[in-house]
């Protein structure tokens, strides 16, 4: 998915740079970058991969080089940036974070004549971030270009703009999808996704935008240009999967949400009598074991630790870019507790059961361990649809879905024209596909969340959840 940090101040802005950008690496595996701008030399930037280093220790023998009061940074799931664009708008700098699905169409339709041009990428692909950025310059102004380029994209679009006048620029989609968080201190002001990254940094809550706000932030002052909207569509998966524990989207923390979730999910499973008898509720680390906490507690269950991720030298199994190096990264990093396996009924909650296929080695590993049973939950809805919006299920294919495979498997295309009913353990057709899940990897029962119960979890307006990926509506 990807994430930012900028910070207007009255001081050196640069560790608080780097630091607030480094506390959104769990969102992107990519690429990395920082720029700042210093009213003497303008504007330095750097851009790092980070496929196998973390950004730390790629950007801290950078740091000597920067200097401002004024800066912006990324964590990116896809291409380089921030960028550093001169047009008639002036010079700036840009970072995005969304999905521009009509990347090809757009390129077509405004820059194909005569004095145009992109820098492509080896695989022809242009930057989704330079692609914004000229949709931007096609207007006599920043905000009403952002607004432009918010509009023409089919898809989202959230950014930051850093102007050579030290002010940033932060545009939220315009149905706010993603979170744009605002902190303040007695030196200036922060922008993030993460309000936990500029807490940690003696920043304070100062303003969260609404949909498709666009807010200009100094030092002294945080502008509003254009007002937030009425719609709003923010991602399910920010509390379930992608947020950092310790943030709050909305007002609701993630990890009070995740507990809440999975206490949701077992009084469920009592109402529905489906609560397996089990040794142990364990979470699979590291975003399902709240979850997991919370459906213990709530079925009675002990919570215990079966299995331990080895992170000290691979922090995230998903960082190699290579998928067998990740399967078996993922592989060595589960380490048994066998007391706690050998001859034991398990009962694993995992946030979300995407592919399926690093779940169906854990499973594995834990019956070679000893395991007597093991019980798999999921803290959502299965997932039948590849996210349009965001990096999160993004698939070549829907049908690398585990539950699109498994229906396409049982039931052929027409099977496509049933999902509703396959989503719902209630049905004939859910049973089915519940069943075949079992078998394929190895299950002694299977139960997901219900889109209902997330939602109560999450605790706002129903309306304004984005969840797409589970039943395809807008």
């Amino acid at each position: 998915m990807g994430g930012f940090f900028g910070v207007a101040s009255k001081r050196e802005c640069v560790l608080d740079i780097f630091f607030g950008v480094d506390y959104h690496s769990h969102l992107g595996t990519r690429r990395a970058g920082m720029i700042i701008h210093d009213e003497n030399k303008g504007f330095h930037r750097q851009i790092h991969s980070i496929e196998n280093t973390p950004f730390r220790t790629k950007f801290e023998k950078d740091l000597v080089e920067f200097s401002g009061c004024t800066g912006i940074g990324c964590i990116s799931d896809s291409d380089p940036q921030p960028l550093l664009v001169r047009s008639h708008l002036g010079l700036y700098a840009i970072t995005t974070v969304g999905m521009v699905n009509n990347a090809a169409e757009l390129i077509e339709k405004y820059f194909s004549d005569t004095g145009h041009q992109f820098m492509a990428q080896s695989s022809g692909k242009v930057n989704d971030t330079e692609l914004v950025a000229s949709l931007i310059n096609q207007k006599e102004d920043l905000i009403s270009g952002i607004q432009y380029a918010q509009e023409q994209i089919v898809g989202s679009m959230t950014l930051l703009v850093l102007t050579d006048k030290g002010e940033i620029i932060a545009a939220r989609d315009k149905v706010g999808r993603l979170p744009v968080i605002l902190g303040k201190n007695e030196d200036g002001h922060c922008v993030a996704f993460e309000s936990f990254a500029f807490n940690k940094l003696g920043y304070v809550d100062a303003y969260e935008l609404g949909p498709g706000e666009i807010v200009k932030i100094t030092a002294d002052n945080i502008e509003v240009m254009v007002p937030a909207g009425e719609e709003m569509k923010i991602c399910a998966f920010l509390w379930t999967y992608y947020g950092y524990p310790n943030s709050r989207y909305e007002g609701r923390n993630v990890e009070v949400m995740r507990v809440e979730n999975g206490k949701i999910m077992a009084r469920d499973e009592r109402i529905n009598g489906t609560l397996p008898e089990v040794d142990y509720v364990a979470g699979v680390p590291d975003s399902g074991v709240p979850h997991a906490i919370g459906y213990a507690h709530e079925s009675g269950a002990e919570y215990a630790r079966p299995f331990i991720k080895y992170t000290p030298t691979w922090p995230r199994s998903f960082m190699p870019s290579n998928q067998n190096v990740r399967n078996q990264v993922a592989k060595m990093k589960q380490i048994p507790v066998p007391e706690l396996i050998e001859g034991k009924k398990l009962l694993l909650v995992d946030d979300s059961i995407v592919r399926g296929t690093q779940l169906g080695e854990t499973v594995d590993f834990l019956y070679e361990s000893g395991a007597k049973e093991v019980h798999m939950r999921s803290a959502c809805p299965p997932i039948m649809y590849g996210c349009k919006y965001l990096n999160f299920s993004s698939s070549k294919s829907e049908n690398e879905l585990l539950a699109r495979r498994v229906v396409r498997e049982l039931e052929g295309a027409a099977g496509e024209k049933h999902l509703d009913e396959y989503a719902d353990p209630k049905t004939e057709r859910g049973q089915c596909m519940l069943k075949t899940i079992c078998e394929k990897l190895g299950f002694h029962s299977l139960g997901y969340q219900s889109v209902e119960g997330v939602l109560e979890s999450i605790g706002i307006d129903r309306e304004k959840v984005c969840t797409y990926c589970w039943t395809g509506k807008e």
